[in-house]
């Protein structure tokens, strides 16, 4: 009987880098996932070519960690990336280089160690069950809606349970969700004009409804944040509660308002959208690979028995963590993580001048065919035996590399491992736009059309 071929989810078609060009020019939407070159899929580093200013792009893991451990202090991250998003988070965790990264670093570490993901859990299990009553509705009705905003409102209410103590549904709440909405789209975080013909480090101009987002988006936190940093607060144990205790360890200090607004935007900007990213990604696979689904509900029914979901099941589910990890793989949150050179200097032998803007790149170093067998195919099995053909696990850098490694990325793990296990063992979903599914490289991996799904219960 012959074996059925890989299932290859959507990703544009790798063409030569002229040809890359033309076609990102006649989409007109900025998308730099199509302005990649074949080659890039198949070398461990390549110049993206047409830029005034010089873009490598890497994919061995070895040099990326030596971009990312940065010990000469010369590739701070890319002047494009803080100037879109320096406006909502400041100078903050994101977007901070040299001493000012690792004081951070150092004073944020221990208050997710703090932040039990035993405890965090109810908060996610809360969230989940609030959401699933709005997805049995979808269900009676046969309604359609939006896969990208169920899953962003979802992870930004357990985002709020879990940092501040509060549903989604506070006003106060809501409104950040729906301007953090409008920030991740209408944002110049790539805009290939500038990319492409523009000087290093020359100003980013963001839209007006973008600046006024993330004002909105600095008061409210601000609002949420003046009560609990009053003296008579009431004790909790969240992560709020856990960074307004972290102190300097040189000083003494504790971080100032601004800076807790910072940090705190940060939470919402990776806990959230990024999370959000791979799930709308997870259960749009998950329609187009029911067998998938459907040995997902059975392996979550056998360990728990149907009933819920708890903490104690999510070590259980090796095969619901290996589906979380191939889509992780395929769609990483982060496209691209950028850096530029302060110096000229020499990667890999490979002359780089100052200016050049380095491109740290799990896009296609997820999808490198040096690192992966069938790269650009979903097979979930992979993570049985460590898929990586050269035993590499550090090919797999969606949650970063070496010292830049995510500092949430257990609470993610087992947050999408839980949505997924709960999700599919109570729904199927249906993708009602085929047609129109394609990644872009906005501010994460998104669908560049929103994808229309139905659920129906199980």
């Amino acid at each position: 009987m012959p074996v059925k071929p890989l299932y290859r989810p959507p990703a544009p078609t790798p063409r030569s880098p002229l040809r890359s060009l033309l076609r990102v020019m006649r989409q007109g939407d900025g998308d730099l996932l199509s302005l990649v070159p074949e080659e890039a899929y198949r070398e461990p580093l390549t110049w993206l070519g047409y830029s005034r200013r010089s873009i490598l792009l890497i994919n061995d893991s070895e040099l990326c960690r030596t971009v990312l451990a940065d010990r000469e202090a010369i590739f701070p991250k890319n002047d494009l990336m803080v100037g879109a998003l320096e406006g909502l988070v400041g100078d903050s965790l994101f977007v901070s280089s040299g001493d000012t990264w690792r004081r951070q670093r150092q004073m944020i570490d221990p208050a997710f160690s703090h932040m039990r993901i035993n405890t965090a859990f109810h908060s996610m299990v809360g969230a989940v069950d609030d959401y699933a009553a709005l997805l049995d509705q979808h269900a009676e009705a046969s309604s359609d809606f939006s896969l990208d905003l169920a899953m962003s409102h979802l992870t930004a209410d357990i985002i709020c349970r879990t940092i501040f103590s509060q549903t989604l549904s506070s006003s106060i709440a809501r409104d950040v969700f729906d301007d953090f909405l409008l920030f991740e789209r209408s944002v110049a975080s790539v805009n290939l004009r500038q990319l492409i013909f523009g000087k290093p480090w020359a100003s980013v101009e963001q839209p007006a409804a973008v600046v006024a987002a993330c004002a909105r988006i600095r008061h409210h936190i601000g609002t949420l944040l003046d009560p609990r940093l009053a003296g008579n607060a009431d004790a909790m144990d969240d992560i709020v509660a856990a960074v307004i205790a972290a102190r300097d360890a040189d000083t003494g200090k504790p971080f100032t308002r601004e800076e807790l607004i910072d940090q705190i935007g940060v939470f919402f900007l990776a806990g959230h959208e990024t999370t959000a990213s791979v799930l709308t990604w997870v259960f749009f696979v998950l329609s187009q690979q029911p067998a998938v689904a459907d040995r997902i509900a059975r392996d979550v029914n056998a360990v728990t028995g149907g009933e819920a979901v708890e903490f104690e099941h999510i070590r259980q589910l090796p095969f619901v963590r290996n589906v979380f990890r191939e889509v992780l793989r395929l769609y990483p949150p982060i496209t691209f993580i950028p850096r530029v050179a302060l110096k000229a200097t020499t990667i890999a032998g490979k002359r780089v001048k100052r200016g050049a803007m380095i491109m740290i790149s799990p896009w296609t170093a997820h999808r490198n065919a040096l690192l992966w067998e069938n790269a650009d195919r979903f097979d979930p099995e992979r993570f049985d035996t460590d898929c990586p053909r050269q035993g590499d696990v550090g090919a797999h850098m969606s949650f970063g590399l070496g010292p830049r490694v995510c500092v949430g990325a257990s609470f993610a793990t087992t947050e999408a491992v839980l949505i997924i296990a709960r999700l599919a063992q109570r729904y199927r979903f249906h993708t009602r736009n085929l047609q129109d599914i394609r990644p872009v490289a906005r501010l994460t991996t998104r669908p560049a059309t929103e994808i229309q799904v139905q659920v129906e219960r199980r």
